[in-house]
């Protein structure tokens, strides 16, 4: 099930939003162009590593060039490969145009950084000792899409389910949609807690707790960074 857009055209254009998929595709061909070794030691410089994380918060001096809490913005732009990348920005095109106009530019970039961080300190907090790299831009857009559902619970996205050489459409409310896909995040996050599977980051697969952080983070800050005001949306200079 793969959403493909939805009903709700903005009336500006989403500088910020196409900005950031811009800055996202430029790094992950940087990472492209790197040989396997230099491309380790760039992913663990600037994704977030949670030990060493943890030692940063309790005053452990890590002898590298890059702090590591700065890791917890550096780390929004790296992805893991090309589905990676794809998947996330397809969600970021899709939600974060009408979520930038509600919000204003400006705010709305505060807004995505902040959900990123708070997503990467969501999953730090049930993995603080892993040593597996955390990246990628999802913790940010699930914070976009927590804002979505509660500002166009009923505007229809429209999917496609891949059948072989078939590609049948559906149409479904934002609401169920991001609520079924919050849902399965929470589950896998729970399910990973204690569990030696390849569920979550400590496998070294998908980080489900950044995810659901993000997705509740990016719906308690949206409103309050007003995502409910008037049609206008605020200031987009």
């Amino acid at each position: 099930m793969v959403p493909i857009r939805d009903n709700n055209p903005t009336k500006i254009t989403p500088y910020i939003t196409y900005g950031l998929i811009a800055v996202n595709i430029l790094v992950f061909l940087y990472e492209a162009s790197l040989p396997p070794q230099a491309l380790n030691g760039f992913l663990n410089l600037f994704a977030v590593v949670p030990r060493e994380l943890t030692q940063n918060f309790a005053g452990v001096t890590i002898n590298q060039p890059v702090p590591e809490w700065a890791s917890l913005i550096t780390s929004q732009f790296l992805h893991g490969g090309f589905l990676h990348l794809g998947g996330n920005m397809l969600f970021l095109w899709i939600f974060g145009n009408n979520v930038e106009e509600k919000l204003g530019r400006f705010k709305y970039l505060l807004f995505y950084l902040a959900c990123g961080v708070l997503a990467s300190l969501t999953q730090w907090f049930f993995a603080q000792n892993s040593a597996i790299p955390s990246l990628g831009a999802s913790g940010a857009i699930a914070g976009v899409m927590g804002a979505y559902i509660l500002r166009f619970p009923k505007v229809e996205i429209v999917g496609v389910i891949p059948l072989g050489f078939f590609f049948p459409t559906f149409r479904v409310p934002a609401f169920f949609f991001l609520g079924f896909w919050f849902i399965q995040q929470a589950f896998y996050g729970l399910a990973s807690l204690g569990a030696p599977t390849n569920i979550g980051m400590e496998g070294g697969g998908i980080a489900y707790w950044a995810h659901a952080g993000g997705f509740v983070f990016g719906a308690i800050l949206a409103p309050l960074l007003g995502l409910f005001n008037d049609e206008s949306g605020g200031e987009f200079s």
